[in-house]
């Protein structure tokens, strides 16, 4: 992606989205954005407890102390091991998959692709906070650790998408062209990961907004961007 495809991308997506668990914000305010191997570090789980959650996870796992807040790993159930074993190329296996996903926090690009997650089976039913982030000075910022994903990676279905080592590219490596002649506008990326952890995601937070079934319920906090 050279610098005028960065420039069309950033008009055509302005806008970053990350879901979180009803009640994340406080937590995220404060440490910011955590892949799931950094909140692990966080609350130093370590033996078996640490594997089991750095496998796929069936169900959400809570982490919570008085000294640290609460974060929640959110499941997998979207993600067959099964399935990951006939899409996966250059040699990976569904633990080298797990580990990719495990180490990086992740952004949608779309509102749409939000509300139709939202409104799915494996939501619908509780509510949710989603982040709205200023997406040119948070990719100005994190330009170096940004990775982008042309699919929804934690994801396997019916047909699951080929993935393998060329699924995350820096910016400066992403095939946007390659992606326009196929893609219409806000769908030539899918995905914005950074690897580790995002600490002072507060400062790029224009939205944060309770969510149920698709549907915005109420704004927790709002604010003007002044990231440089």
């Amino acid at each position: 992606m050279n610098a005028d495809e960065r420039a069309e991308w950033l008009r055509d997506c302005p806008t970053l989205f990350h879901m979180a668990e009803a009640g994340a914000w406080p937590t995220i305010r404060r440490h910011g954005l955590l892949s799931p191997v950094a909140a692990l570090d966080l609350f130093a789980i370590d033996g078996a407890a640490r594997e089991a959650a750095l496998r796929r996870r069936p169900e959400s796992i809570v982490l919570e102390r008085a000294d640290l807040g609460r974060i929640v790993l959110r499941d997998q159930k979207p993600l067959s091991d099964k399935a990951l074993t006939r899409c996966l190329r250059d040699g990976l296996v569904p633990a080298d998959w797990h580990a990719r996903l495990n180490g990086r926090v992740f952004f949608w690009l779309s509102r749409k692709r939000v509300q139709t997650l939202l409104a799915g089976r494996a939501y619908r039913d509780h509510a949710h906070e989603v982040l709205e982030i200023e997406a040119a000075p948070f990719v100005a910022a994190y330009a170096d650790r940004i990775e982008l994903s042309p699919i929804n990676s934690g994801a396997t279905g019916q047909f699951p998408a080929p993935r393998g080592a060329d699924t995350f590219l820096p910016l400066d490596a992403y095939p946007y062209a390659q992606w326009r002649r196929k893609r219409s506008r806000g769908e030539r990326v899918v995905e914005l990961t950074v690897p580790g952890s995002v600490p002072d995601i507060a400062r790029f937070v224009r939205r944060v907004v309770v969510m149920r079934e698709g549907s915005e319920v109420r704004t927790l906090d709002e604010r003007a961007v002044t990231a440089a």
